[in-house]
């Protein structure tokens, strides 16, 4: 249904801008139609009718001038030109710019990946062996706080006992064997070593209990979205067995894969320019953009390329998972005269841009392309600097053309 919708749209733009170039035939067939019936009338005062040669000739001379003007006319437009009057081109969003040579940034056109950052990526772990119980509202993709419970962990009922309560248990006894003889050795009662040995003790049982471990709970680790849950209800985990993964979100990873033959460009990349899903670049240097590795040292398991990556914010809108093309930036030039990608149109494999030459005309130019930013591409050849370029509203232009070609056996010259 939207091709069909977009069909329709040109359709209607089409018929628009032949409406609006204002060039018919009509009105070149009423001419000669006009001019053959002067001739007529020319020879029949001729045989008929001498006084009137003198009044002839005048008129004769009158029409030549009319003709001679109607050939200026139709001269200020020549054969190549494309009509398209001021008014159709506003209406229609066509934008024109002057092109002047400015500074450009040499890129490297490769493929890459948006991951999700290591440094943002955290694991919520058990901290005693049990059977685990989720929390309510624990799913992937669920928004968790710094230190939330994500899960509990009890270890009764299970066989061996639970270790928490031993520990526990050993603890509580050490302390009151601490409390017993430290009164004692003021007293002279007990010996030095009989206190530092219940002392030892009871750091000992201290250590081995975790108060947090025998609390049960499983907890974030730091703010963000839970991307996987890796225990099922019910389920007996160990100590140290990761129960949730828990993404911060805050930072993203590009990995843009350079072909070796292209290992020159690498101590230039400077940065990364990068296709989103629906088609927009976007320049990561406004998002935080940070240079992580660009070094052949890197090469990674694709045998062929080398992995370059960069950080950047995750307020850039891209999709975690997702493949891109990757313009990565390398050193500037200037003078480099350049256009945006939408002036350039293909015909027949051939490149070409619109100039504009008059308020009504645009002329057709054959141009040699360069290197590309993902925004704006290099002119080798085919328009100077100066000259004015359509950088919005091409397609217009180019059904403009369609409608200034006159038909077959017509011509504009008289």
């Amino acid at each position: 249904m939207n091709i069909g919708k977009n069909i329709l749209s040109l359709a209607v733009a089409s018929i628009y801008v032949l409406g609006m170039t204002g060039c018919t035939s009509s009105s070149h067939d009423s001419h000669d139609h006009d001019h053959h019936g002067h001739e007529h009338v020319h020879e029949h005062d001729h045989d008929h009718d001498h006084e009137h040669e003198h009044d002839h000739e005048h008129d004769h001379d009158h029409d030549h001038d009319h003709e001679h003007d109607h050939e200026h006319n139709h001269d200020e437009h020549s054969g190549d030109e494309i009509v398209l009057k001021p008014e159709a081109a506003l209406k229609l969003g066509v934008e024109v710019a002057e092109i002047n040579p400015s500074p450009f940034v040499e890129t490297l056109k490769v493929t890459g990946e948006i991951l999700p950052s290591s440094a943002d990526r955290s694991v919520a772990v058990a901290r005693t062996s049990g059977i685990v119980r989720l929390a309510p509202g624990i799913n992937p993709g669920s928004q968790v706080k710094a230190g939330q419970t994500v899960a509990t962990v009890s270890a009764t009922g299970v066989a061996g006992g639970d270790t928490n309560a031993s520990t526990l248990a050993a603890l509580q006894s050490a302390k009151r064997e601490l409390d017993r003889v430290t009164p004692l050795l003021a007293d002279g009662l007990v010996t030095l070593k009989e206190y530092n040995d219940a002392l030892a003790s009871y750091e000992a049982a201290k250590a081995a209990h975790s108060p947090a471990a025998a609390s049960g709970s499983v907890t974030a680790p730091g703010a963000g979205v839970i991307t996987a849950v890796n225990v099922g209800n019910g389920e007996f985990v160990d100590a140290g067995q990761p129960v949730a993964s828990i993404a911060a979100n805050t930072r993203l990873t590009l990995r843009a894969m350079v072909p070796v033959s292209q290992a020159s460009f690498l101590p230039l990349v400077s940065g990364a320019i990068l296709t989103s899903h629906t088609g927009k670049s976007i320049d990561l240097d406004a998002h935080g953009c940070r240079l992580l590795s660009s070094a052949s040292a890197s090469a990674g398991d694709t045998p062929g390329y080398i992995p370059v990556y960069f950080t950047f914010d995750s307020s850039a809108p891209v999709i975690p998972g997702s493949a891109t093309e990757v313009y990565l930036k390398g050193a500037s030039r200037s003078n480099v005269l350049s256009v945006p990608l939408d002036a350039v149109v293909e015909q027949m494999g051939q490149k070409f841009v619109f100039v504009k030459v008059d308020d009504h005309g645009y002329e057709k130019r054959n141009v040699t392309l360069g290197n590309t930013d993902g925004n704006s591409v290099a002119i080798l050849s085919g328009i100077a600097p100066g000259e004015t370029v359509v950088v919005k509203g091409a397609t217009f232009v180019r059904l403009a053309e369609q409608a200034t070609v006159a038909p077959e056996g017509h011509s504009h010259n008289h």
